[in-house]
């Protein structure tokens, strides 16, 4: 008998001993410390015998000896393994099967290799090793069960299995050619089933099923004992000091623990200790933690306290990095090795000061004679990575690690072409499984099935290195088929094949004695040494359940290397020497963003950052050194898509573009609107500035052709996008659905002449149906090319439409592609980019130099929920966003697309768009409204003019028509911009009309031109220089103005109306206007506004520094403006009447200056109280401004005698002495002038030359007017009372007007004049003609009593003067005289129905119409607010309003609280408008619409038929014979049955009227309000809530209804996005699985896909709901200024707003809502388990803080709150946690740095903060603003914004990745 150590082949005692001597002191398990367990072999004649032990087995000779696994038993056998080798024998000896359980590694399946090189598994019973059983689903396995446990099993192909004994005993009564028709076959008795799999639950996968699980006899293998583990790391480091190798394990093996398992820290790789033992043999110097965090990433894998721990385990095993470590610099050379048979590269690499040379495997190819590559830029970074990648090399395949486009394919290929390898490139995709990486089907030519092995295997054999790119993507159980290639570098494939290591297959060469060619007759083949892998994934992000892909059974398999992001120096100079003509300081400020981004721990800046990769800003530069005069903002802004990014990021990005001193150049560039046309000229396409050749394409029949409107817009994109293709950029053009992507794609293809493939993705699209279309013909499957091969292989443009439809998964093979420009397609063939690859290879297709991608996609993110594309890709695209076109452009195409339909009716569109877009920019509604739904409203137009807007619009809005909060909201932005939909054209409300009483005669005036000495008055005159002071410029605010349109519902005299933005203490005491200014006067301060009467902004300038107020309230300043004409535009001249202060302001620069007029100075009063006194006596000074447009104002002080005219462009001024002191005076002309003397009331007209100060001097005469009153025919004279008119024309009315008015033909001069008695009044012949002029008026029966009313209310008891505005303007044009006056003047009697109660207004206009003879009061509406100084009011105006004409046909009132209207008066305009409004509402005929239908007389009809036609058209009523009847069969008619179509033979057919149809009869609406009443009282009983309760909720509730409804929407949304469907696979029914097709020709049957929920995969963490906690405010402050801007309030309305939102989405979010006052940091109102189910409880919580801030403390706690509710949320679990602090930012008073705050809003990166600053004291919270993160916090300087702040912090943060 001869011992021999297994499978060593040499007969040798010696080793017998000599495992002895080595397992000798290592002890075993208690029980065995005396006996040794030995494996020998023992021949006898009977046969050979292995004896384990004293277990013994015996061995027969196996019939296919080359499937016994060899060369596995290792010389030195720990006992451990020995027991585990003793167990299986004894099951086997039983016969029964094992489960060899334990953690991750190759251990299990060497013990069971090594198991079957000692028992040569024999004969045909071979054994079957089934590894990875927790990867099967669940109900896979028990087709195994029978087998197991009876070793019977039916076949599909009706063979059945059966046990040997029962076989055997069959056969003994049969014969075995029976047996084989019967299809029975004989399983051997020594067929065994070992089964390796983990332990789960602490592992991923699926439990064991418990029937299969009972049929297997377990064996835990735990990693080796610690001194196994130690003598085989000591022998693979004979040379590394014995106290490392143990430091190393002790680390090791502590990870290993239990302990650190309910860390949750992942398993250290044990197994890969003896690699890593390897690398510090050849570098002794090496330090520890580098090489730790090879094996064991922690930096990247664990969050901060995995970190923590991991790092205190180091330091305890003293493996922390110390002094004397070192890490390698880089590469010195790499030569080639002679000599040896595999190829190999002596690799020499410095580290610390030392040269170390070691070898490596080497590729293929010669290698390269120098060291850097020629396009490889050189970092010290990247150097020693290279070189840490070697040492990696000696020993393991290799993961790289880092961000998207952070360079690590670069590096990789560096790496190869470094070692001369050829590399394999595959892309992985998430829904690949283990066959795609191993081999697939296909069919021969004949029709017959075979395999073919996929690129991964090639490369095996062929010793490339395969990049397996992205496999953080793929299922961990895909990616444990290569386990055991990247372990034991063996393989088994689907056909049988096997791949052994490349020794052993040596080895078992010798044995058997065959040549290579047998070996592989019998599919066996060797891996070649060369091969290696090296993966590429992104970081996996620690504690997340989705992104967590690197756990315990990936790190076993490779050694892990983290390429960081380039530092700033490096990364500098990387561009620099890829685009050497970039200008220098924009890189700087470049990578000075860049950088700033990847620093933070923000969230949101870091998704920024991964927008500007390394890839991307060589991209930028690329750009930037061929276009250097374009902004770097714009290249940021487009890399990061700035448009379509949420508020918060976008904000974020704005803030450190400005910190980065980076100008933002849109602002800058709209002044000057490039010239953007495209002309095609000799054969070169020019768009804006950029020109390229127009192509010659072989397929003309494939270039686009469409038709195309250019705008502004579109051509400044295309230029952009021309710039990147000429580049060679592959395009990603992002936009909102219907903003003319592919019109703008097509467009530009179209002027380049570029053919175009399309493809259009969507959510089933495959990796495979993607490249390749299957179909089967004649058996044989024939694989049709996609539009994408078609294109790489002809050159033409492939346009991927709808990008973000697809799953990620499947568009991220595009990147190989597009980065490397390879590509491997479902039939074998391969896309190469380099020509000289595919010589000689029938299977490469070489891309096409022309091939380019130009890919659409929708923005990302909510409503589109498609997938991310750009998250995904982007950085691999040159982003482009397409944004709607800006209103001019819009207007410009939209007028090509209708040249008919009128302008107003286009600009109104344009205008209602452009809110509903900015709203939903902001989020107030979810649909991004396009131009696309513009333009279809367009065409609709430009075909049916008749239908009116109103009907056409509802086109689009229609789909929103159920929805009640999304209705309201449609309906006022369109009513806002006059679109009158759902307006009747029966609702024209306009004012009722009175008649006029007669015109009469009443009296004559007479100018005394000569006669009297003393009438007839010369008047001196004296001219000087004006004085000028200033200029000063004060700061012009523009404000933005909300303009509604007024005629939305119905038609009235209303034309517009807005708010000037105003304090609600300041009082409007003036308006004027010019051509289409509008220019508002306030005295309490004194500030001018400016707007434009179709603007959409307000100016703003506050003189309050001018005019301070001294005592308060005692000086009431009182100012009138005046608005100045060409060549002055755009500047006023402003009156202060009682300092007589003149100032000249220039509202677009903001300039004011003051004019000095009289020399003496000004009469300021010195002592305002004695002024006050006195001030009956003192009259005010007066501006005249009739003149002002010719820029010359006349200015007088009330019971003086002089006048001062004023001229603006000379700069002089005239000072006119009049012999009378004034009351008023009217400029009637330029050169004649009324005046009113102050006593008398006696009229003059002062006559003056054309041209004051001209050479001679000419002296102004004064003339006496004597008013005659008509003699009364009795020879007596009534006497006459003396008038102040109030309102005099300073020109005539035109001849037909004053026809018209006076009711003859008449020609001569005119003027129009208006007083107390009369309504209106016309003095014909005034101012020219001397002779006795005659006055008609129309004569009120009692004269306006408008300042006695007021008197008596305000002034109590004292005499109050004349109020300052008169109220009265005359249009000539429209022959109006038009006075604003109050309630009282108004004879409301008449208006009004006798129980109808007058609406409050502001007061009326009251309407003189000459032409109609009629007079009309229009009610104007009642101001929102009023000031409380009402005496102070009461001296400006009897009404609440103020009034100036506008333009021809109408005027402009402003009331005191600062609402502006536009009205319409004059009854041309008003026909006009009118008529326009109507046909924007489309005429709705009475008449029925009738279907007709034209038919050719063609053959008989049968049966239905059209009847005889009667010519006489006598009515016919039933029969079936005549055509046209009513209510006969079978004949067209209207009414009857059975005939073809209706057909109106124009009898009369009495319709109900529209409106009748439409009204529901009262009582159902009766019915219906009292259904809804009971339910809600029986709601309100039922949760014991009053009614009166209810109506306060409903106060907080109704106020933030819509922030509600749209963030329920978008939830809605992402909870069914949640819950998509997925492909599920290999189902026995469903849609054919294109990817199966084969799998069906050979008879499978589970080659089918459907749609269904995809279960979780077993092990991932649950999904654990959003943690919110929101901070309200309740102190004191609170409270306190509520009165002031009710921030208390709108703090319940966002905490009502953040309770009703989140309601039944619980299980989504854990919210609890925390008060801080100065009573605490934490009181209690929402707690997260107690949340508030009902309105009333939502209620109690709502008083609960109103009572708070009323009775708590004062002091502030927002600090402390904060902090400690970031600390206390983050100790739940959760997915993510949010704090939302609301605070009114007076942390200064108690002495809170901002820094502070800061710091406690971002002291826990996992948390996101945020704080919402309420309503501050002056510019506390902007200042504030400043100093904190940018998106962390907002102002809501107007509390209405705070619930919007809230749902925008949930839109862009929370529900981003929900």
């Amino acid at each position: 008998m001869q011992s021999r150590v297994l499978c060593g082949g040499t007969a040798a005692a010696v080793a017998a001993r000599r495992i002895r001597n080595i397992l000798g002191p290592v002890l075993g398990r208690g029980g065995w410390s005396r006996k040794q367990h030995e494996v020998k072999l023992i021949n006898t004649t009977a046969g050979d015998t292995v004896k384990i032990g004293d277990i013994s087995f015996k061995l027969k000779s196996p019939t296919n000896p080359e499937l016994v696994p060899f060369n596995y038993l290792s010389e030195a056998l720990p006992q451990t393994v020995a027991q585990h080798l003793r167990w299986i024998m004894q099951k086997d000896l039983l016969g029964q099967d094992v489960f060899l359980i334990g953690p991750p590694g190759p251990l299990r399946r060497s013990i069971a290799m090594q198991y079957l090189c000692a028992v040569r598994a024999a004969t045909h019973g071979r054994i079957l090793v089934l590894e990875g059983l927790e990867k099967a689903e669940r109900n896979v396995l028990p087709v195994l069960n029978n087998l197991l446990e009876n070793r019977e099993m039916q076949l599909e192909d009706g063979r059945f299995l059966m046990s040997a004994q029962r076989y055997d005993k069959l056969l003994q009564d049969h014969t075995k050619e029976e047996m084989d028709v019967w299809k029975i076959v004989r399983v051997s008795e020594d067929f065994r089933v070992i089964a390796l799999g983990l332990p789960v639950p602490r592992y991923t996968g699926n439990p064991l099923d418990p029937p299969l699980r009972s049929r297997f006899q377990a064996r835990d293998i735990y990693y080796l004992p610690f001194k196994d583990q130690l003598t085989l790391l000591y022998a693979a480091g004979p040379n590394v000091p014995a106290e490392r190798v143990s430091q190393l394990l002790s680390f090791g093996t502590t990870l290993c623990s239990q302990e650190s398992s309910n860390l949750g820290l992942p398993d250290f790789p044990v197994d890969s200790l003896p690699a890593a033992v390897h690398i510090l043999e050849a570098f002794p110097m090496l330090s520890s933690q580098q090489l730790l965090q090879r094996l064991y990433p922690y930096d990247m894998l664990l969050a901060k306290e995995g970190r923590t721990a991991v790092e205190d385990a180091l330091s305890r095993f003293e493996l922390l990095d110390s002094g004397k470590h070192h890490f390698p610099r880089g590469i010195i050379k790499v030569e080639e090795k002679d000599g040896s048979q595999t190829p190999q590269a002596a690799v020499t690499v410095q580290i610390a000061s030392k040269e170390v040379t070691f070898q490596v495997p080497a590729g293929t190819r010669p290698l390269r004679s120098h060291l850097g590559g020629l396009n490889f830029i050189r970092t010290p970074s990247h150097d020693r990575l290279l070189a840490e990648m070697m040492q990696s090399h000696m020993v393991k395949d290799m993961c790289l690690i880092g961000g998207k486009g952070c360079g690590k394919s670069v590096i990789a290929k560096e790496f190869s072409e470094m070692l001369g390898y050829n590399v394999e490139p595959i892309m992985l995709y998430q829904d690949m499984t283990a066959r795609d990486v191993l081999q697939q089907r296909y069919t021969l030519p004949n029709g017959d099935t075979a395999w073919r092995p996929s690129p991964l295997v090639t490369a095996a054999q062929e010793g490339k290195l395969v990049l397996l790119d992205g496999i953080h993507r793929v299922n961990l159980g895909t990616l444990s088929v290569l386990s055991r290639l990247i372990h034991d570098r063996e393989l088994t494939l689907y056909d049988g094949t096997r791949l052994l290591r490349v020794d052993r297959y040596e080895s078992l060469k010798e044995e058997l004695q065959l040549s290579d060619e047998e070996l592989q007759k019998r599919s066996i083949f060797p891996v070649h040494p060369s091969f290696r892998i090296i993966a590429l994934a992104e970081p996996p992000v620690a504690g997340s359940s989705t992104q967590q892909w690197l756990g315990p059974e990936l790190l076993t398999m490779f050694l892990f290397h983290n390429v960081k992001p380039l530092t700033v120096t490096e990364e500098t100079q990387v561009i620099r020497a890829m685009t050497p003509n970039v200008p220098k300081d924009a890189v700087e400020q470049l990578l000075h963003l860049t950088h700033k981004l990847r620093k933070t721990n923000d969230p949101t800046a870091q998704s920024l950052a991964s927008s500007l990769s390394t890839r991307q800003l060589l991209r930028i530069c690329r750009r930037l050194s061929q276009y250097p005069e374009e902004s770097i903002s714009h290249a940021v802004n487009k890399a990061c898509l700035s448009r379509f990014l949420p508020n918060l990021a976008r904000s974020a990005l704005q803030k450190n573009l400005l910190d980065s001193g980076i100008e933002d150049s849109s602002v800058v560039s709209n002044q000057e609107e490039k010239d953007t046309s495209c002309e095609i000229k000799d054969g070169t396409l020019k768009i804006g500035k950029v020109s390229v050749p127009v192509y010659n394409p072989d397929e003309k029949m494939k270039v686009p052709d469409i038709l195309f409107y250019e705008n502004a817009q579109h051509m400044m994109v295309m230029e952009d996008m021309l710039k990147d293709f000429l580049l060679g950029e592959h395009l990603l053009l992002v936009g909102n659905q219907g903003v003319g992507k592919n019109k703008i794609v097509d467009r530009f293809l179209q002027l380049m002449n570029r053919p175009r493939e399309y493809l259009q993705l969507h959510r089933d699209t495959t990796v495979q149906t993607l490249t390749l279309q299957p179909s089967v013909r004649d058996g044989i499957i024939i694989y049709e090319d996609s539009p994408l091969v078609k294109a790489v292989k002809m050159g033409h443009i492939l346009v991927i439409d709808e990008a973000d439809k697809a799953p990620t998964n499947v568009t991220c093979i595009l990147k190989t592609l597009v980065e490397s420009g390879e590509m491997i397609l479902a039939d074998g063939r391969r896309i190469v980019a380099d020509p000289a690859f595919a010589r000689g290879r029938p299977n490469a297709i070489v891309i096409h130099p022309d091939f380019r991608m130009l890919v659409l996609a929708n923005r990302p993110g909510f409503p589109f929920l498609g997938n991310d594309f750009f998250g995904a890709l982007g950085d691999i695209f040159s982003c482009h966003a397409v944004d709607n076109p800006k209103p001019q452009s819009e207007l410009a195409m939209l007028k090509q697309y209708g040249p008919d339909v009128p302008e107003p009716v286009l600009q109104k569109l344009v205008a209602a768009f452009g809110e509903l877009r900015a709203m939903a920019d902001q989020g107030t509604i979810t649909y991004p409204y396009s131009t696309r739904e513009v333009v279809n409203i367009v065409r609709h137009l430009q075909t049916f003019p008749d239908e009116g807007l109103a009907n056409v619009v509802r086109n689009v809005f229609d789909f929103d028509s159920y929805n009640k909060e999304m209705r309201e909201i449609l309906t006022g932005a369109l009513h806002k911009h006059g679109i009158p939909i759902g307006a009747k054209p029966t609702s024209v409300h306009l004012a009722k009309e009175l008649p006029l009483p007669e015109c009469r005669l009443t009296g004559y005036w007479t100018t005394n031109q000569s006669g009297n000495p003393h009438r007839k008055l010369l008047c001196p005159t004296e001219t000087r220089q004006t004085d000028v002071k200033g200029p000063v410029f004060l700061r012009v605010q523009g404000y933005p103005l909300e303009r509604h349109e007024a005629r939305a519902l119905s038609f009235t005299e209303e034309q517009a109306h807005w708010q000037i933005p105003m304090n609600e203490v300041n009082i409007v005491c003036d308006v004027t206007t010019a051509t289409d200014t509008i220019y508002v006067a306030t005295c309490n301060p004194v500030s001018l506004y400016a707007m434009h009467v179709s603007g959409d902004t307000v100016q703003c300038m506050d003189l309050y520094d001018v005019f301070p107020r001294t005592i308060s309230g005692v000086w009431q300043p009182f100012v009138t403006v005046a608005a100045l004409g060409s060549p002055l535009q755009g500047q006023v001249v402003l009156h202060e009447e009682q300092s007589n202060a003149v100032l000249h302001l220039d509202v677009m620069s903001g300039a004011v200056r003051r004019i000095i007029l009289s020399p003496e100075g000004q009469e300021t009063p010195k002592n305002p109280s004695s002024w006050w006194s006195n001030k009956q006596d003192q009259g005010a000074f007066k501006m005249c401004r009739e003149f002002s447009q010719k820029n010359w104002l006349v200015f007088y002080k009330e019971n003086q005698n002089h006048l001062d005219v004023l001229d603006v462009l000379e700069g002089r001024a005239h000072t006119i002495s009049l012999p009378i002191n004034l009351k008023s005076v009217f400029l009637v002309a330029e050169d004649r002038w009324l005046l009113v003397e102050s006593k008398t009331n006696q009229k003059f007209l002062l006559t003056k030359p054309m041209h004051m100060g001209a050479e001679d001097t000419g002296i102004c005469q004064l003339h006496t007017i004597t008013e005659d009153p008509v003699s009364t025919g009795f020879g007596t004279t009534s006497g006459v009372e003396l008038t102040v008119p109030c309102e005099v024309s300073r020109d005539q009315l035109p001849a037909e007007n004053l026809g018209a008015a006076l009711g003859q033909k008449i020609v001569s001069p005119n003027r129009v004049l208006a007083d107390e008695n009369n309504y209106a009044a016309i003095v014909i012949g005034f101012p020219d003609l001397m002779s006795p002029n005659e006055v008609y008026s129309w004569k009120r029966t009692s004269p306006l009593a408008g300042s006695s009313s007021a008197k008596t209310i305000f002034t109590e008891g004292r005499q109050s003067g004349a109020v300052k505005q008169t109220n009265c303007v005359s249009l000539l044009g429209a022959n109006q005289l038009i006075r604003a006056v109050p309630a009282g003047d108004v004879p409301l009697k008449e208006l009004y129905p006798k129980e109808t109660k007058p609406i409050q207004t502001a007061g009326y206009l009251e309407v003189t119409d000459l032409n109609s003879k009629k007079i009309k009061y229009i009610p104007i509406p009642r101001s929102r607010t009023l000031s409380p100084y009402s005496s102070w009011l009461s001296k400006i105006s009897h009404t609440d309003v103020l009034l100036a004409s506008m333009g021809g046909g109408g005027v402009v009132t402003v009331d005191m609280g600062g609402y502006v209207r536009l009205w319409e008066t004059g009854l041309d305009t008003l026909q006009r408008s009118l008529l326009e409004w109507q046909s924007m509402i489309g005429q709705e005929d009475g008449r029925p619409v009738q279907i007709t239908v034209e038919r050719d007389s063609g053959l008989d009809v049968s049966s239905p038929k059209h009847g005889k036609v009667d010519h006489d058209n006598t009515p016919h009523v039933g029969g079936n014979m005549w055509a046209g009847g009513t209510g006969g069969r079978d004949t067209a008619g209207l009414g009857g049955k059975g005939g073809p179509y209706r057909l109106d033979a124009g009898h009369k057919v009495h319709q109900v009227s529209q409106a009748e149809k439409d009204a529901v009869p009262e009582e159902v609406k009766r019915a219906a309000r009292e259904m809804a009443e009971k339910a809600f009282k029986d709601r309100l009983k039922e949760i014991h809530m009053s009614e009166y309760d209810a109506s306060m909720y409903e106060k907080f509730s109704g106020a933030v209804k819509r922030q509600v409804q749209s963030l329920r929407v978008i939830l809605d949304s992402l909870q069914a996005k949640g819950k998509e469907r997925q492909w599920l696979k290999n189902q026995a029914l469903g849609e054919l699985d294109d990817a199966k097709i084969i799998d069906g020709l050979t008879g499978e049957k589970a080659i089918y896909k459907r749609r269904g929920e995809l279960e979780p995969e077993l092990g991932t963490p649950q999904q654990k709901p959003k943690r919110l906690r929101l901070l309200a405010d309740v102190s004191g402050s609170m409270y306190r200024f509520n009165g002031l801007d009710s921030r208390l309030e709108r703090s319940m309305e966002a905490v009502c707003m953040v309770m009703e939102a989140l309601e039944s989405y619980e299980h989504k979010f854990k919210y609890d809502i925390v008060g801080h006052s100065g009573d605490g940091f934490d009181i209690e109102l929402v707690r997260c388990d107690k949340i508030p189910k009902n309105n009333k409880e939502r209620l109690k919580v709502l008083k609960t803080m109103h009572a708070h801030s009323q009775f708590c403390m004062s002091g502030d706690y927002t600090l402390e709150s904060t902090e400690h509710a970031v600390k206390e949320i983050a100790r739940e679990e959760a997915d993510e946690y949010f704090v939302i602090v609301l605070s009114d930012a007076n942390l200064e008073r108690y002495g809170i740095s901002p820094d502070r705050f800061a710091q406690a809003l971002t002291c826990n990166p996992q948390v996101n903060a945020f704080a919402v600053f309420i309503g501050s004291l002056g510019d506390q919270a902007v200042r504030l603003q400043r100093t904190l993160p940018a998106g962390r916090s907002f102002v809501a300087m107007d509390t209405k914004q705070i619930p919007q702040i809230l749902q925008q912090i949930f839109t862009s943060t929370m529900l981003s990745s929900a």
